[in-house]
């Protein structure tokens, strides 16, 4: 696994090593080094970062405050000259700190901590991932079951996605089609066009470049074609 990081310090030569650390580390992905903690905010609003390095003295904006505000999708682990501020780091779940001045040794045991971390969330969560029976989605003011063999297909609105199942009513959900398509199941499941997303076992009639499902017809567009053909073939007799 790679973790993507960013190191901040507003010491150049503190930072230099930091990063050359990061770099040396082959489970850690340096995404970019930042020399205050306002940089810092920009880099992780536009990127995806796992892990800071931070320096608790800067100016302006301490270590400390800004991973309050700042920290709660990113963990991070402290750099500070003085140990007295370990214990205030520790208080707002730091995975670790470094007393500078620091050698490659110290960096890489804590790096390692911030590895084991992130492998047991990456367990726990593959533990309780999406199956292959069924999901749980929000509607209205309820959360529904819905089984995955009941779905005809989905056709994304925008900001919302209308799940249509069987007869009944169809499910409106505020999600986007690309983040609901990363949890179906890819036996079941498959996105035949930018707006649509049909339920394979659920196929019964293709007429003209066209999955008909009662009255609706969901076109088949061309980036899709060729992995839909290619399902046909490998169930065609």
């Amino acid at each position: 696994m790679k973790i993507n990081c960013i190191a901040i310090d507003d010491e150049p030569l503190a930072l230099q090593q930091l990063a050359g650390y990061i770099q040396k580390t082959p489970f850690l992905e340096l995404k970019a080094t930042c020399k205050s903690a306002f940089e810092a905010m920009k880099v992780i609003s536009e990127s995806n970062v796992d892990l800071m390095f931070v320096d608790i003295q800067m100016p302006d904006l301490s270590g400390i405050d800004f991973v309050k505000s700042w920290g709660e999708k990113q963990k991070f682990i402290f750099t500070t000259a003085y140990q007295e501020f370990a214990l205030e780091g520790f208080k707002v779940d730091a995975l670790d700190y470094l007393i500078k001045p620091f050698g490659y040794d110290e960096f890489l045991k804590s790096a390692k901590k911030a590895r084991n971390y992130f492998e047991l969330i990456e367990k726990v969560e593959n533990k309780h991932d999406t199956n292959d029976e069924y999901l749980f989605v929000k509607t209205e003011y309820k959360i529904l079951k819905i089984k995955f063999a009941d779905i005809l297909y989905i056709e994304g609105l925008k900001e919302y996605v209308k799940i249509v199942v069987g007869n009944n009513k169809p499910i409106l959900s505020l999600l986007t089609l690309k983040h609901l398509e990363e949890k179906l199941p890819q036996n079941y499941f498959m996105r035949v066009h930018r707006s649509f997303i049909v339920n394979l076992h659920q196929v019964k009639t293709i007429e003209r470049g066209r999955i008909i499902f009662d009255k609706v017809n969901i076109p088949i567009s061309e980036p899709y074609k060729d992995i839909f053909q290619k399902f046909l073939d490998n169930n065609f007799v």
